[in-house]
């Protein structure tokens, strides 16, 4: 195999990239959600890319793709590399993609080179961690720790299908509940590449950085039920409209956290029944995503805020409950793995800073199984969740060069 170099590898990975945003279940967007016809493809697509990096491809009963390289010594443990795969609506091209496919793109390198690794490597292509379809994150990332239980099967979209129903329809057999996909004591950790979605980075004026820490986030469902009527006969005063109160709810929310920083509260979604123009509404249902890095004031917070929706519902005749469907506490990044990847980013840039992130990552539930490291890159305007989102080609090397400098490091800790 000739020598891949730095050059051809970055312009292989952005192409990579570009295409993948190509898979879509919306014409004109990048939109893939949970076990979607896009995603199917979408790991069809990536599996091929894994493949032509010597790794054995395989789907497990949630739909993650998991590259697996080469079978180390016995006794040899194992380093898990990875992101997802699933998006938001109308989204980037970035986001989670990353995270997959530059270390397909490292380990390919490698294997120009001739480099063997002490230590077996597996990919992984997360099958939902955006929590688009069911309002709840991380569900391909449970089912790999082994903790994907039975309030997740349970859960249902929009069109009314449980996540057990959609596993079944997806990938053609039914979920099978299994433990973790590795015994413990048998991973060397889990490094996840990531966008950073903010601006810290870029008014630094540098390509990468690394996660100290992950903020805790909470999300539940909210619902707000009244009375439906007349939208011309029904006097102001005589109403029990629910949308008014999930509205009012969701500024409540707002200058909540508005006072409370670094508090974070956002009502991203909002449904009115039976939804007709000429109809007060007699149900509403927003979500809520709460987040902070202190798990006291994210749960004081949480307290305040059903007390809010139960006083909004009060004030307005109306009944209304408060569900939470994910709950993750704050994640500390493992000291020994991020301090061996900062060395890899001084290494390419001179200096490494250490950032806090306050998005969700899959390396939350994985740090379950392991102690996890992950590696922020620079985007642009630190713009994030949105068609614009973009890596500038530079960057893309930069961290390729940081995560090839990485793998070159464990593999002289993982035989000490």
């Amino acid at each position: 195999m000739p020598r891949l170099t730095l050059a051809k590898a970055t312009a292989r990975l952005a192409r990579r990239i570009e295409g993948l945003a190509r898979v879509s279940d919306e014409p004109g967007a990048t939109t893939r959600t949970f076990l979607s016809p896009a995603m199917r493809r979408a790991n069809a697509l990536v599996g091929g890319w894994m493949r032509s990096a010597g790794m054995s491809v395989t789907e497990d009963g949630a739909g993650n793709l998991i590259g697996r390289l080469g079978a180390p010594r016995r006794g040899a443990r194992t380093l898990l590399i990875g992101s997802h795969l699933d998006t938001v609506r109308d989204a980037g091209r970035f986001d989670g993609v990353l995270g997959v496919l530059l270390p397909i793109a490292a380990l390919e390198i490698l294997k120009s080179r001739g480099v063997g690794l002490p230590y077996g490597v597996e990919v992984l292509g997360f099958s939902e961690e955006e929590g688009v379809r069911f309002s709840s994150a991380y569900l391909g990332s449970k089912a790999y720790a082994g903790l994907l239980g039975r309030s997740d099967l349970a859960l249902r979209d929009p069109d009314g299908v449980s996540v057990a129903e959609a596993i079944s329809r997806g990938l053609g057999r039914p979920f099978r509940r299994a433990g973790p996909a590795h015994p413990a004591g048998n991973l060397l950790g889990y490094l996840e590449v990531h966008i950073e979605q903010g601006p810290v980075l870029e008014s630094r004026g540098l390509a990468a950085g690394v996660v100290s820490a992950i903020a805790g986030q909470t999300r539940a469902r909210v619902v707000f039920r009244g009375r439906a009527g007349h939208a011309g006969t029904t006097p102001m005063r005589m109403r029990r409209d629910a949308l008014a109160g999930a509205a009012q709810f969701a500024l409540v929310a707002e200058a909540l956290a508005r006072k409370s920083p670094p508090l974070v509260a956002t009502v991203g979604r909002i449904s009115a029944f039976p939804g007709a123009a000429n109809v007060i509404a007699a149900r509403a249902e927003v979500s809520l995503d709460v987040r902070h890095p202190d798990d006291g004031a994210r749960r004081a917070a949480l307290g305040r805020l059903r007390a809010a929706a139960r006083a909004v519902a009060a004030s307005r005749g109306l009944a209304a409950s408060f569900e939470v469907t994910q709950d993750n506490a704050a994640v500390a990044c493992s000291g020994e793995l991020t301090g061996l990847l900062a060395r890899s980013v001084r290494s390419v840039q001179g200096s490494c800073p250490a950032l806090a992130s306050g998005a969700g990552h899959d390396a939350v539930v994985v740090s379950r199984l392991a102690p996890v490291a992950m590696l922020f890159v620079r985007c642009r305007g630190g713009l994030s969740h949105h068609p614009d989102e973009f890596v500038h080609r530079r960057d893309l090397a930069a961290a390729l060069r940081i995560v090839v400098d990485f793998l070159g490091r464990m593999a002289v800790r993982s035989e000490r």
